[in-house]
């Protein structure tokens, strides 16, 4: 079964035929829609073409896929069950592993999505605190609920009253934005970089970054980090650990369990009592495959020094990629961690460069995102990079050809 056909047959039985940020129309017009299977740090397609992947799944493959650890913990706990009446032993386990990795996690929670983990955070927050205003950074993207989602189809203007917004890495709008609702601010949640889809990434300031943990400490509200993105991609005690500032809550999911689907919230002492108050649950949030797998995940990337791993060959890629473009005339910012890179073009407002480039990309084996960022797995190695830069030297040139 080809991609054009099963687009077809979706069209009948799946509203738009595809929805969400995986929905292939929103990128350039060669990208496939159906995939087959995956293998280290490459994918194949339903069409049968491969890919070395640089979107490692939108972000939870950070091992590469189907790595053999991470399966053989997932199939030994499958065989032993994995939605039974209660949690397994696992995760106990999973648990405590976070809170011997993690400087600022006293207990952990579990569930399935990053939208479950930040939602999950605020909910604590609000518990603890008995405020409901939470400060967040315009523009940033925290999950799909009601409260959060991009698109306002279908939510309510209540569902956002409580938020008021601030400038990622302006302490002056931060400050300001806690003005605005004085004593009403139960938590300020942040990104541990501006990772916004469309704009070029910026990093965090350590200044800001510092300030944000002694406004809340200030104000009596949680710090929440969201770290579903760059989780265990930047550090693995946490993202903001270099800069020396801990939060309250950390949210985290996608590179979690390399591809299986779990979410966590990680919480200081000072929060366990409220953490405990809430009802907040769901039907396959405590199922054990994909706790075993997060644990074998965590320990791999310890184990093996995961990060710096994808850290090298992020830097290839980058250093790659600038000599690239100077040597075809194109001006280019790459931003954001190397191990969660993007690249944009100097006055693409209106994407098409940037389009048809990362088309061409794909029609020579290279899959990487127009508009969103992009991840680098432990499983790319300087020969995949190469590789990859060979596929995106002649995107480069082709792309050169057509805008002249």
């Amino acid at each position: 079964m080809n991609d054009a056909e099963l687009r077809r047959r979706a069209a009948k039985v799946v509203p738009g035929g595809m929805y969400g940020h995986l929905n292939a129309a929103l990128f350039a017009p060669g990208f496939p829609q159906f995939f087959e299977r995956g293998e280290g740090c490459r994918q194949w397609d339903v069409d049968g073409r491969e890919y070395i992947d640089f979107m490692c799944s939108w972000g939870p493959i950070v091992l590469g896929h189907r790595h053999p650890r991470v399966e053989e913990a997932a199939a030994r706990q499958a065989a032993l069950g994995d939605c039974l009446n209660g949690p397994g032993a696992i995760m106990v386990e999973l648990a405590e592993l976070l809170v011997d990795t993690v400087p600022s996690a006293d207990w952990a929670m579990f569930s399935k999505n990053g939208t479950d983990a930040t939602t999950q955070a605020l909910m604590v927050a609000r518990a603890a605190t008995g405020r409901t205003k939470v400060l967040m950074a315009h523009g940033a993207y925290h999950g799909a609920d009601p409260w959060c989602t991009p698109s306002l189809a279908g939510t309510t203007p209540n569902e956002r009253a409580d938020l008021v917004e601030f400038t990622y890495n302006s302490l002056e709008s931060l400050e300001a934005a806690a003005a605005t609702v004085e004593g009403d601010v139960a938590a300020i949640i942040v990104t541990p970089f501006k990772h916004d889809s469309f704009e070029d990434q910026e990093l965090v300031e350590p200044a800001f970054a510092r300030g944000a943990r002694a406004l809340a400490d200030r104000l009596g509200a949680a710090l929440v980090i969201d770290d579903v993105r760059a989780g265990f991609r930047i550090d693995l005690r946490g993202s903001w650990e270099p800069y020396g500032v801990r939060p309250d809550l950390t949210a985290w999911s996608k590179a979690m369990a390399n591809g299986y689907p779990i979410a966590a919230v990680t919480g200081t002492d000072a929060l366990r009592g409220p953490a405990q108050t809430l009802y907040s649950t769901g039907s396959f949030w405590f199922s054990a495959v994909a706790m075993a797998a997060a644990k074998a995940t965590i320990e791999t990337l310890r184990d093996t020094d995961g990060i710096a791993t994808m850290g090298r060959a992020g830097t290839l890629l980058r250093e790659g990629l600038n000599e690239q473009a100077k040597s075809h005339g194109f001006v280019v910012n790459q931003t954001g961690p190397v191990t969660i890179p993007w690249l944009s073009f100097d006055g693409d407002a209106d994407l098409s460069v940037a389009m048809y480039w990362s088309d061409a990309c794909l029609r020579h084996g290279v899959y990487l995102h127009p508009w969103h960022n992009w991840f680098m797995s432990a499983a790319h190695t300087d020969d995949d990079v190469a590789k990859a830069l060979e596929g995106t030297d002649q995107a480069f040139a082709e792309t050169r050809a057509h805008f002249g």
